[in-house]
């Protein structure tokens, strides 16, 4: 599967953004997706992750209450809605695939940057 990111910008803390994450290719509805970051200087973690099925959630404590991840399947695209943002929020920001049996996240978008002024 092929992934492209988008909606990445420039917004104050305590704003809102909305993440996409468009999917080409073989049978998207049967990838587990994720939203990942990275800070300058620090590794890439992940955000959140959402089942083939569109449940099967995980947030990353750091974004839960603030951060909802979505999909929708019959658009292959995977959304990540965010909320009352934090200038620790700024970071580049990648989707992410896991085909079914795979025991990682094998197939990636380029990033999106998201910056948060304070």
């Amino acid at each position: 599967v092929q992934l492209q990111a988008s909606g990445g910008g420039l917004v104050q803390a305590g704003g809102s953004l909305r993440l996409s994450c468009r999917g080409s290719g073989r049978a998207f509805s049967s990838y587990t997706m994720g939203w990942f970051r990275q800070a300058p200087g620090e590794e890439r973690v992940l955000v959140a992750r959402i089942g083939s099925n569109g449940g099967n959630f995980l947030y990353a404590d750091s974004v839960k209450g603030r951060f909802t991840i979505s999909r929708d399947n019959a658009k292959n695209t995977v959304y990540l809605q965010m909320n009352s943002l934090k200038p620790e929020d700024t970071a580049v920001y990648y989707c992410a695939g896991q085909w079914a049996g795979q025991s990682t996240f094998g197939y990636w978008g380029q990033g999106t940057l998201v910056t948060v002024s304070s």
